[in-house]
């Protein structure tokens, strides 16, 4: 079937790349031109401008974007919203709060254009083995665009989940268990790393990948990263967040359900990005106060 694309970062344009092979006519834009001269060589038409986008596109109309959450998507999404038509249909394939998804499902309705929210999941990695996909949104809809779906994901990977919101919502549900069992893992490397055994961590994290209880895709890339470098010496232990953990957070907050090791995991990646710690240095002061410890100065 025939799509427009906005966004072709990396996962984006995997994803453009990953259509192409299936025959599935893409027209894309992206604010770099570089981009879209490289999706053309996958057999993508590229546009000038979104208004040369959907000027292209056979009514009714269908438009993934594939950009970055917060202030971009939701100017492309206002946007399109002024170019498209009744019946034609935004997918929001990027990393979206939930509750933006069921705001702008409400102000596009009254236009006639239709939204869905598709929580993706596969990294760099889905041009190779296909992104898993959760899809939030009206059912006809849905089913119009299930040729797409079914060639990004690999099978039995994409589900439609709910209404307005679900999609994005299962993805925060998703990407919050990913940070707990990559918490688990790393607490545990480290506990290794520091035995008096010396032991082989890539050789353990490779034994774990056949049989083992823990074994996982996240363990297998794990043991790759400590192949590559035993003691992970090339990189600083600094961790971003793509939001989702807190969108979970608060949630769990709203609806009264205990998430501590979600809570852990979050808190411990804020730690990472701040090269010393004011509350860290509390706890030294309160010792000395209280009971005369040893602390080391900062000079």
């Amino acid at each position: 079937m025939e799509i427009g694309f906005i966004g072709l970062g990396k996962m984006g344009m995997n994803m453009v790349t990953r259509l192409r092979r299936d025959d599935h006519r893409v027209l894309v834009f992206d604010r770099a031109q570089g981009l879209i001269a490289e999706a053309e060589g996958t057999g993508a038409a590229g546009s000038s401008s979104l208004q040369d986008l959907v000027s292209k596109l056979v009514k009714p109309r269908a438009v993934w974007m594939m950009v970055p959450s917060g202030a971009p998507t939701e100017e492309t999404v206002q946007a399109l919203a002024d170019l498209l038509e009744p019946g034609d249909v935004i997918i929001d394939g990027g990393n979206t709060n939930f509750h933006d998804d069921v705001r702008r499902a409400a102000a596009l309705k009254p236009k006639g254009i239709h939204y869905i929210d598709a929580g993706t999941s596969g990294g760099i990695w889905g041009l190779q083995i296909g992104y898993c996909l959760m899809i939030g949104g009206e059912e006809t809809l849905v089913q119009r665009l299930a040729p797409v779906f079914t060639t990004l994901a690999p099978q039995d990977g994409w589900a439609h989940v709910g209404g307005h919101g679900a999609g994005h919502y299962v993805k925060m549900v998703h990407n919050g268990i990913e940070y707990s069992i990559m918490q688990g893992y790393a607490e545990g490397f480290e506990l290794m790393s520091k035995s008096d055994y010396h032991l082989d961590l890539p050789r353990i994290a490779d034994l774990w990948m056949h049989g083992s209880v823990v074994r996982s895709w996240l363990l297998e890339l794990g043991a790759t990263a400590l192949k590559n470098d035993p003691t992970l010496a090339g990189l600083k232990g600094y961790v971003q967040d793509s939001g989702e953990g807190r969108w979970m957070l608060m949630e769990a907050m709203d609806k009264d359900v205990p998430v501590p090791t979600l809570s852990a995991a979050l808190f411990t990646r804020f730690r990472s990005r701040q090269e010393e710690s004011f509350s860290e240095k509390m706890l030294a002061a309160l010792r000395q106060a209280f009971g005369g410890h040893k602390v080391k100065s900062s000079t």
